[in-house]
């Protein structure tokens, strides 16, 4: 595995350099192939999975960037959504909102008058953008500005600019888009001024893009699906039967409901998502999230808390307790239900024989305690009561994060034997374009 190098320029940004995030990208890729021991043209098919709500913008005519990934951790908004949220504008727009619903109990009306910017939307982190760097406003204002979120860029990499699109899973985690209209908002984009123009074509999930320019791997490939990294795993891990509930613990802990054909509007901060479309199908999901799991793990090594995470569990199972240490995952402030992009990571509880084990325990509790607390704020909100639990990610391979969340919500949790199901849906959705898979077969 390969990771990207995450930049923090100042407190509380994080970016990516979109030129180590594309060389990378194709030496994986590349040395991928190698392993399987095939040739690129022998690929049928290409399926992209990316991370969410990161995003960048750049010039239409150049290709070239205007500044680094802005990554959804970045909480450098973190002030202009708190200024919005309590603003007497938005107070209004909820009112009139909550008014009109009544009238005409129009879904739309009813998901505004729950309005509410967070830091992990691109929304006010775009209009952040706008205000502090003008020549991404001078080039939208001369029609000369591309945005993108991560499969963007890599599609329009990958074909050489010739190809400029998303899809509707990554389109509905920006925060700018209208799920009940299935379309860029219209609303937002009057609201915070910035028009909807610079936004790309949304095409199915599962879809003929184009195709990779052939000097990149030496062969043509079809680009048949693009899909957020969370909605993949929902699909890999067969997710499709309403009330379906999965957990994927990488970087975060992302929680995601199968709503079915419905829009969830939710009363505790749940986001609705589409999670996919293929022809007429819509499937919607509704997520809640917390944003320190693995990050906050990584941390806890540079420290030299320990050699290798493999090692957490095995440390914490070394105690009966945490000796009364308790941690608060917060390196990107708290979501749902505290939203507080504000919130700091702290230890609490340490005395004089405090031990490392103490400390890692106390982390490893902290990482069930908000699985729990999102579960309960999802089953709640949503009206369900899941048999069980399908787990994802790097982190749900910790078996004391595992048992603990399993005690916790009192469910039956299901691991996969390969924790990286966001590939393996993408893979699914690429081959049902090309014919590979027929259809979708719950496992």
């Amino acid at each position: 595995r390969i990771a990207v190098e995450v930049l923090r320029p100042q407190p509380g940004w994080v970016e990516l350099n979109p030129d180590s995030l594309w060389t990378l990208f194709v030496d994986v890729v590349k040395e991928a192939v190698q392993v399987a021991g095939i040739q690129m043209h022998q690929i049928a098919a290409l399926g992209l999975s990316t991370q969410r709500s990161t995003f960048i913008t750049w010039n239409k005519k150049t290709g070239k960037p205007f500044h680094n990934f802005i990554s959804w951790q970045d909480v450098r908004a973190g002030e202009l959504t708190k200024i919005w949220n309590r603003s007497f504008l938005m107070k209004t727009v909820r009112g009139i909102s909550s008014l009109l619903h009544f009238f005409t109990r129009s879904s739309q009306f009813l998901l505004a008058s729950y309005l509410s910017f967070t830091t992990q939307h691109i929304s006010l982190r775009l209009a952040w953008i706008l205000q502090h760097i003008t020549e991404v406003e001078q080039a939208i204002k001369e029609d000369n500005c591309c945005f993108g979120t991560i499969d963007t860029w890599l599609l329009y990499k990958l074909t050489k600019g010739s190809v400029y699109a998303t899809e509707y899973s990554n389109a509905s985690s920006t925060g700018f888009f209208d799920p009940t209209k299935m379309q860029w908002s219209m609303f937002l984009s009057k609201l915070l001024s910035i028009p909807v123009s610079i936004f790309p074509p949304v095409q199915d999930t599962s879809h003929n893009f184009g195709s990779v320019d052939a000097e990149i791997f030496g062969a043509p490939i079809k680009i048949t699906a693009l899909v957020a990294d969370q909605q993949a795993a929902m699909f890999g891990e067969c997710c499709f039967d309403v009330g379906d509930l999965k957990v994927t613990m990488g970087t975060g802990s992302f929680w995601d409901v199968n709503t079915g054909s419905k829009v969830h509007t939710s009363r505790k901060g749940l986001y609705p998502l589409v999670g996919w479309k293929i022809g007429k199908e819509v499937i919607y999901l509704a997520e809640g999230n917390a944003s320190d799991t693995g990050n906050a793990i990584k941390w806890a090594q540079s420290l030299d808390l320990f050699t290798s995470a493999d090692e957490t569990s095995k440390m914490a199972h070394s105690l009966v307790n945490s000796g009364g240490v308790c941690f608060v995952p917060s390196f990107s402030g708290l979501q749902i239900p505290v939203n507080d992009p504000y919130a700091c990571t702290s230890f609490m509880g340490i005395t004089p024989s405090t031990t490392k084990n103490h400390l890692v325990r106390a982390m490893l509790e902290s990482i069930a305690f908000r699985n729990k607390q999102l579960y309960d704020t999802i089953t709640r909100d949503v009206g369900i009561e899941p048999t069980s639990i399908r787990a994802d990610g790097g982190v749900s391979k910790n078996n004391f994060v595992m048992q603990m969340t399993s005690d916790l919500t009192n469910k039956t949790i299901s691991r996969p034997a390969s924790t990286d199901m966001s590939c393996l849906g993408a893979a699914f959705l690429a081959g049902l374009a090309v014919g590979m898979c027929n259809s979708k077969i719950k496992g």
